[in-house]
């Protein structure tokens, strides 16, 4: 009988440093995807111009919403690749259950939003810094955030990340779970936005769960949405991880 009590919370904290070391290939390919979003962001997000008799205009807007958005791809694509059987039976390293492997995978997830959150902030900045020494702008307009403003927006990010690596950990839980679900889930993906553009004279489906999100003018009603949609993304896939074939 062993004088050390092992807890839930002890095997945790293992199997996240443990996954926190291991998954490095992990941040690798986010600053990939960060060299990769700075680049296709150039040319900038809009752009409006005008003329009035010899003066003529051009007004060019670079934000980093292009970066986050490519940050939401990388969230979900890690988040579907650690269901996978490779990433999974890494865990038997440890005297682990499912439930611990999920929390564990869980707190990593998150751990990812946060450093991604944190690149695109660093990535937005750098982008306006090489617009300014390339293009030579001859007038300059930013906004000047508040310190409240940065860390909700921030936060905001963070959140919207955790929310797409809740997805994709569901997916990939599903996908494990029935392996037809790997061309089943993109035909009704691609079937909808066909139907929704075909029945409706614009696109409804999909704009109508951004503007849930993304509209949301109050940012504590934003992170209750956040924070519930990605629990229940989370709690189906530990759902669907219990009923998966046992490692002999």
């Amino acid at each position: 009988m062993s004088l050390t009590e092992v807890t839930t919370w002890n095997v945790v904290k293992k199997q996240y440093r443990y996954k926190l070391k291991s998954f490095g290939g992990v941040f690798t390919s986010l600053i990939a995807i960060q060299v990769i979003s700075i680049l296709f962001s150039l040319q900038g997000t809009g752009s409006r111009g005008g003329s009035s008799g010899n003066f003529d205009y051009r007004v060019t807007y670079f934000d980093g919403n292009l970066l986050l958005g490519f940050m939401m791809g990388w969230a979900f694509i890690i988040s579907t690749i650690i269901t996978t059987k490779a990433y999974r039976y890494d865990d038997f390293s440890f005297v682990a259950t499912r439930k611990t492997s999920n929390l564990a995978n869980i707190l990593f997830l998150f751990s990812a939003s946060a450093f991604g959150a944190i690149t695109v902030f660093l990535a937005s900045h750098l982008l306006h810094v090489i617009v300014v020494n390339l293009s030579n702008p001859k007038t300059i307009l930013g906004d000047s955030l508040t310190f409240l403003q940065l860390v909700t927006g921030f936060g905001a990010s963070i959140l919207y990340l955790f929310l797409f690596t809740s997805v994709g950990y569901f997916v990939g839980m599903l996908v494990q779970f029935k392996k037809p679900f790997v061309f089943i889930l993109p035909a009704v993906v691609i079937g909808t936005l066909v139907l929704d553009g075909t029945v409706n004279s614009s696109p409804e489906i999909l704009p109508a769960i951004g503007t849930f999100f993304g509209l949301e003018t109050s940012f504590l009603l934003f992170v209750i949405k956040a924070l519930v949609v990605s629990f229940l993304f989370f709690t189906a896939a530990i759902f669907l991880s219990n009923r998966l074939e046992v490692r002999a």
